[in-house]
């Protein structure tokens, strides 16, 4: 069966939201996310741009755990690479902004 193609961010979003419900699962997501932008950060002030590798390995990681352990389903970025990347920024993003308000 050939997988739903979206035309836009803003239809996928809803889409990826669903395969998030799991609530152990997008914190392993968000706490990927968060130790992607240690590193970043990190390389950007020591130049060790070797650390660079560990981008792929941290963020696909935790987020692969998150869905086959806890959420038991396909990861999006299988079909939808670059939506998908979005929008674990955009989730993050709006995490972020939930714990500010708090």
């Amino acid at each position: 069966m050939e997988p739903k193609r979206y035309s836009s961010f803003a239809e996928f979003y809803p889409f990826y939201l669903s395969q998030h419900q799991d609530p152990v699962c997008r914190r392993l997501h968000y706490i990927g996310s968060s130790i992607i932008l240690v590193i970043i950060i990190n390389t950007l002030i020591n130049q060790h741009w070797w650390q660079l590798l560990w981008l792929p390995v941290v963020s696909y990681g935790f987020a692969w755990l998150g869905h086959f352990i806890f959420e038991k389903n396909r990861p999006a970025t299988f079909t939808y690479p670059l939506y998908s990347l979005w929008a674990d920024w955009v989730m993050f993003g709006q995490m972020i902004r939930r714990l500010w308000r708090k």
